[in-house]
């Protein structure tokens, strides 16, 4: 498990991050959402949704996680660290191999909270693809900010990099980061799972993981109820055009 130290830690950003989009009228998820430059989720008439795993590849877990998909023929999109990227190469092969999709996810797993520069974000994510590159042959379009954290800042130089931003459904936060207990990640799941999720597990958990018996329960269940599992870039296809131009006039005042 985590230590307290640092499970305080991020929930404390989780509680300041929350606070900082209340505290930005126009600027939270409505506005970015509206505008097409976040995606949260993709609502369609289809029963599918996508699985995402962040902060890997991790030698111990990711291998047994891909062992699951495979079993279940399941696509996932997963967030890469560029360093551990670097340290487990082939695992990052394997997902590609496997048909998976590469999203970027910095290459020290940065937060960007507080403090940050446009040059800290071009460079956290620059080096996180070369990396990514490097090893797959890949280059993510996809790019999911640590903890969350996103404002203006962020997101316009990760759209000028490239990358759409993509985050989680609200509703499928499985939060298996802090080993709440297999049933809980289950449950919620389970229960919550809607067209067009995106779910976020993560296949690193400092400690033991119970993300990979959670899937075992919530995969079969899922495909039993009819669910197709894409790639987030292929959930992005059933993407309504945004109805918000991007000019100057569609800033809020």
């Amino acid at each position: 498990m985590w230590s307290m130290a640092i499970k305080a830690s991020v929930l404390a950003g989780c509680l300041v991050w929350c606070s900082n989009v209340e505290a930005a009228p126009g600027k939270g998820r409505a506005y970015y959402e509206q505008r097409g430059e976040v995606v949260w989720e993709v609502p369609t008439e289809e029963k599918m949704m996508a699985l995402t795993f962040d902060d890997g590849p991790d030698p111990a877990d990711t291998p047994q996680i891909l062992d699951l998909l495979k079993q279940y023929d399941v696509k996932a999109t997963f967030f890469l660290i560029g360093n551990k990227a670097e340290r487990y190469p082939e695992l990052v092969q394997r997902e590609v191999a496997e048909g998976h999709e590469l999203g970027n996810h910095t290459y020290h797993h940065a937060y960007f909270n507080r403090g940050v520069t446009e040059r800290r974000i071009h460079d956290e994510l620059g080096k996180a693809q070369e990396a990514i590159y490097r090893i797959s042959g890949q280059k993510p379009q996809l790019f999911r900010p640590p903890g969350g954290y996103y404002n203006e800042m962020l997101i316009q130089t990760a759209r000028k990099e490239g990358f759409m931003v993509v985050m989680w459904s609200w509703h499928m936060d499985t939060l298996d980061w802090d080993t709440p207990g297999v049933h809980k990640i289950t449950s919620k799941v389970l229960k919550n799972a809607r067209n067009g999720d995106i779910v976020l597990f993560h296949d690193y958990v400092e400690g033991r993981t119970e993300t990979i018996a959670a899937l075992k329960q919530i995969l079969p269940e899922l495909k039993q109820r009819g669910y197709k599992f894409v790639t987030v870039s292929e959930l992005l296809r059933y993407r309504k055009p945004s109805p918000v131009k991007h000019t100057e006039e569609a800033e809020p005042s």
